[in-house]
């Protein structure tokens, strides 16, 4: 067997004011055909366990590019363009081949093209044909366009978020691609459209249950291949944004169809329930200053560089400079010209210093302080599971006793290891503040005595019922209350 792998991933915040062209790729991952290394990154794990499933079977693995960039706005329209057809082009010189095997995000948007992921799918099949076996794994967060469906055989999804789960789907998705070019399956894939956007952590019930019902299912009916839910994206103005559900089986579609649908109207009836709580930044510092032991960890949850904000918001840490807050750590703050000019200083120097709240209204405002540069790094990088996460040239300044770090890379904080990069014990601090969602919290709850949940600012369009979207259909909670009451969303359901 000759099998094609490549990887093509970013997640488009269609809101966020910064745009992503060829360097910020090449920043967070670009491996030209054959030197990915060995470690996978979120949306590459299908390039390494690849390797080691033909590694195993003695079949050739075709190397295409592998790229990745850290979530922002709208990519460039020439940087889709070419590293599109620069993976076109090393599957056109790789044929024929007898499988294509992908690793993509699933919520790109770039200029002039609504789904990016689409129009690649759509042209590899071109190149392939009907016949051969066209596959990918996708991050949750996603949009499931008709378009790619109707291209791909089959998708599989990461079940978890946090996504600590991205190199297991990654073995799902080459088991069930094995089966089938071995003849003992055939994979039917059935959707059905939820038709909601909502947040899905499985940290917490009542995803928790039901992605463990998922996992479940699979083991017992072995007609059943892979079960998976497209959360959707809600920072992605696209017309065919919201949650779905997908259910590949072996060739019984109508089976599918049916444990889909039914899947489906169950996240349907709980939608609203799934969020964890939220509190803004005054409460969020009252409770973690009463708190009698940390670390107590405040996630920035809206200010996400993984939901492509720019992460440079200041409004939780201005409270704490407000009430005099210590022992404390934040982590990260981006702004590349405050490193720039920390690293000019060196490490003890004390320099007046303008940082954060550049990007975007609704981030606060730019903190101005007489600085001490505790400790500069070059390339710092922190772990994210099995996977590690750069975050650029850093620097850890100290500012009215609370210990900061900036970042000239944008991503949120994955993992204790951030703090460690830079010289801080994350454990021996009362209060840690960080930007991330939810991917925090498979490594911070180790650690944490408590996790809080704030809402800050308005860096991210994280109410949909208000957000102006212009892209998105409006038959769809929190937009319309019932839209499965419509003619059209019961032949849906």
């Amino acid at each position: 067997m000759r099998i094609f792998t490549a990887a093509l991933a970013t997640e488009t915040n269609t809101f966020s004011p910064i745009c992503i062209d060829r360097r910020a790729f090449e920043d967070s991952l670009y491996a030209p055909p054959g030197q990915h290394p060995a470690t996978p990154t979120l949306c590459t794990a299908p390039i390494t366990v690849g390797r080691k499933v033909c590694t195993d079977k003695g079949w050739t693995l075709i190397e295409g590019t592998a790229t990745w960039a850290d979530p922002a706005g709208l990519v460039n329209r020439q940087t889709f363009e070419s590293l599109r057809d620069e993976i076109l082009d090393q599957l056109g010189a790789a044929m024929p081949v007898d499988a294509v095997v992908l690793g993509l995000h699933g919520a790109m948007v770039a200029d002039g093209y609504l789904d990016p992921e689409g129009d690649l799918l759509t042209r590899i099949r071109e190149i392939i044909g009907p016949d051969i076996l066209l596959c990918a794994e996708l991050d949750p967060h996603s949009h499931l366009t008709a378009k790619r469906v109707a291209a791909a055989d089959f998708f599989v999804v990461f079940k978890e978020f946090p996504h600590t789960d991205f190199v297991d789907r990654a073995e799902d998705l080459w088991r069930i691609a094995v089966d089938t070019l071995e003849g003992r399956v055939k994979p039917a894939m059935s959707v059905f459209d939820c038709r909601m956007i909502d947040i899905f952590p499985t940290s917490r019930e009542p995803m928790r249950s039901f992605v463990d019902r998922l996992m479940a299912i699979e083991q017992v009916d072995p007609e059943v291949l892979s079960l998976s839910v497209i959360h959707g994206f809600m920072a992605g103005d696209v017309p065919e944004m919201g949650t779905k559900t997908i259910a590949v089986t072996n060739g019984n579609a109508d089976k599918g169809a049916m444990l889909a649908r039914d899947l489906g109207l169950e996240l349907f009836a709980k939608r609203g329930t799934f969020m964890m709580p939220q509190i803004d930044e005054k409460s969020a510092l009252d409770q973690a200053l009463a708190y009698p032991q940390g670390p107590v960890v405040i996630a920035d949850m809206w200010d996400n560089p993984g939901g492509g904000t720019a992460g440079d918001a200041t409004v939780i840490l201005a409270e704490m400079l407000a009430r005099g807050v210590t022992d404390a750590a934040v982590g990260m703050i981006w702004d590349p010209i405050a490193v720039q000019i920390c690293m000019a200083a060196g490490e003890g120097a004390e320099i007046p210093l303008r940082f954060g709240a550049k990007s975007a209204p609704g981030t606060g405002h730019p903190v101005d302080g007489l600085v001490t540069v505790v400790k500069v790094v070059p390339n710092a990088e922190m772990r994210f599971g099995d996977s590690i996460a750069p975050f650029g040239d850093a620097a850890h300044i100290r500012l009215e006793g609370i210990d900061i770090i900036l970042s000239s890379v944008r991503v949120q904080s994955y993992d204790p290891s951030l703090f460690t990069a830079l010289g801080i014990d994350p454990t021996a601090k009362h209060l840690l503040v960080i930007k991330s969602t939810n991917h925090f919290y498979a490594a911070f709850s180790q650690i944490a005595a408590e996790i809080l949940y704030c809402a800050a600012g308005t860096p991210y369009p994280n109410n949909p019922a208000k957000t102006a979207y212009r892209h998105v259909r409006r038959d769809i909670w929190p937009i319309m209350a019932n839209p499965h009451d419509t003619p059209e969303g019961s032949e849906a359901a």
